[in-house]
């Protein structure tokens, strides 16, 4: 049957990525590797010292499951050869088309899952990621925007398999959020989450104008990587105002309503972190130095700077000329990326946390050179 050859020849056309794949990821070198890490986790006391075992056992983690992704990729191709035999030879084979199909289609979207995975070999892109929110000027509308965005990354983590978690909220006057903090914790949160980094802006007609006026928010959206005890910065303590307020909004019974959440300046820079859903005061100071290393970090690495006294003034307006992406719901439907062109009408999915192709744009401009990530940010 002549669609039995065209689902063939688009099984062909899978070959030469999956081997491809099987280069950028290394299999036969990373089995290797595996068998060293094991063989150094059997080691006499090697678990005595978690600062040396968490490392190999986190290689061994990653390894091991590209190794698994690869192989179930190999498999899938395997069985829709089978299928696609099976319906040539049989009388009754186009009752397999449709299960053809719908298997083709899986190892095709599998296959692009990984190629993106694949593109992210920063130091942190496995790390979870940290998101912040601001809401621009505006009152009441930008706060507002700035919950639709805690709303819309939520559902993109909880859609793809990730852990989110509110670190902090912050309640807008009437409505919506001044700011808020999520951590995303998952294998490459922050090498998925980065490029939304940027002033994000929405037009609409405000539900909160009386009159029906059309009206343009903004809000600041921040993705760090969540380091861990092993990345050592110096910070003069001088350098950080620490203030304690009572904590609210998101997190419901797990928030302690006594004032034991922390937020913390970093005066040089202007950098603002906070944390309030920890179990106290302590644990939320510790939770937003954390948070403030990170910033530090990523800006440091960012600028090329050689240490973080180096960063000055980081702060910039979240408004119009800045904005990364824009939503536009009024006169007609669109969401726009500003740096690589992607677009959808289809804002409703969008708002629900379909990001995806936003996100792979990004990626896919970074491996070919045509975005630079310091300048994306900016």
């Amino acid at each position: 049957m002549v669609f039995l050859e065209n689902l063939r020849s688009e099984l062909e056309a899978c070959r030469p990525k999956i081997q491809e794949l099987h280069d950028v990821y290394d299999i036969e070198n990373s089995k290797e590797r595996i068998l060293e890490l094991r063989e150094k986790a059997a080691e006499p006391g090697f678990w005595d010292d978690p600062e040396k075992s968490q490392p190999v056992l986190k290689e061994t983690r990653t390894l091991e499951g590209n190794i698994e992704k690869y192989e179930k990729m190999v498999q899938a191709a395997e069985d829709i050869e089978v299928m696609l035999e099976m319906a040539a030879e049989e009388e009754n084979g186009e009752e397999l088309v449709a299960e053809i199909e719908e298997e083709l289609n899986s190892l095709k979207q599998t296959i692009e899952a990984l190629t993106l995975a694949s593109l992210l070999t920063g130091q942190y892109d496995k790390n979870n990621a940290i998101v912040t929110f601001h809401a621009g000027s505006g009152g009441t509308e930008a706060q507002d925007w700035a919950e639709m965005l805690f709303r819309m990354y939520n559902r993109w983590g909880e859609a793809h398999g990730f852990k989110v978690q509110t670190l902090d909220y912050l309640e807008g006057s009437e409505a919506g959020i001044s700011s808020a903090s999520i951590i995303v914790e998952g294998e490459n949160a922050y090498g998925y989450l980065k490029g939304e980094a940027g002033v994000h802006r929405l037009v609409r007609v405000s539900p909160f104008d009386s009159q029906g006026r059309r009206h343009t928010s903004f809000a600041a959206v921040d993705v760090m990587p969540e380091l861990d005890d092993s990345v050592n910065v110096e910070i003069n303590p001088a350098d950080i105002e620490m203030q304690v307020y009572r904590s609210s909004g998101a997190g419901g019974q797990h928030i302690n309503k006594t004032s034991s959440a922390v937020r913390l300046i970093h005066k040089p820079t202007g950098i603002v972190t906070a944390c309030q859903t920890q179990r106290s005061q302590f644990q939320n100071r510790d939770y937003a130095m954390k948070m403030l290393i990170a910033e530090l970090v990523k800006i440091k690495e960012q600028e090329h700077l050689d240490t973080i006294n180096d960063i000055k003034g980081v702060q910039k307006e979240i408004a119009w000329g800045s904005q990364i992406r824009s939503y536009v719901f009024m006169p007609y439907q669109l969401v726009k990326d500003t740096r690589t062109g992607f677009e959808t009408a289809n804002i409703g999915a969008v708002m629900d946390g379909d990001l995806d192709g936003f996100i792979n744009a990004y990626l896919k401009s970074l491996s070919l050179g045509n975005l630079n990530a310091d300048d994306a940010r900016s």
